[in-house]
């Protein structure tokens, strides 16, 4: 796969723009990134002021070059030019085109439906722009919100890991969820 330009990337849907975060996002950005309850699923604690600021600096423009590269974009609310969370790629088989899609939200906006939509435009984004093959998730088996989203995309459940992964002296089991770029390209 070449590399693909994502030089300032802009995804528009009904209710929402992705696009790169700007140097304004981080208070919101820190807003739900210091919570528990949204790091419950993803293994690991919630991170500190100093290293969300790194982790910031590195998300400000998307990369999807190589494999391990992460693409990242700001979820915004149109109706009121808010940050609600956030979409991501990441290249996770450059040779078998695979990318792994994952998201994240402030739960301040849940039920609304913006997972659904912001993971529906970046898995197309995905597939449309950078020519992945097959896009998956893998989801805590317990993180029944996430499983809803990928289940309303018509995902596959493909995998179930039992206690495949350990966070704070607790076993976590893992679902992976994928679809193929036909079958995504058949469902419009």
């Amino acid at each position: 796969m070449s590399p693909v330009s994502v030089r300032d990337p802009i995804i528009e849907t009904e209710r929402l723009i992705l696009r790169p975060f700007e140097p304004e996002d981080f208070a919101a950005y820190c807003a739900y990134h210091v919570r528990g309850d949204v790091y419950r699923y993803l293994y690991a604690a919630p991170p500190d002021r100093e290293t969300l600021q790194r982790q910031y600096t590195s998300v400000i423009r998307p990369v999807f070059v190589q494999q391990g590269d992460v693409f990242k974009l700001a979820v915004i609310a149109k109706d009121g030019d808010y940050l609600v969370g956030e979409v991501l790629l990441k290249f996770a088989n450059e040779q078998a085109l695979q990318g792994e899609v994952g998201y994240i939200f402030d739960p301040t906006y849940a039920g609304h439906g913006f997972a659904t939509e912001a993971t529906r435009a970046i898995i197309t984004y995905g597939f449309q722009q950078f020519g992945l093959h097959r896009i998956f998730a893998r989801l805590d088996t317990g993180n029944t919100g996430s499983i809803g989203v990928v289940e309303r995309l018509k995902l596959r459940r493909e995998a179930h890991f039992v206690q495949n992964e350990r966070f704070s002296g607790i076993w976590g089991s893992e679902y992976v969820y994928a679809i193929l770029e036909h079958e995504w390209a058949s469902m419009k």
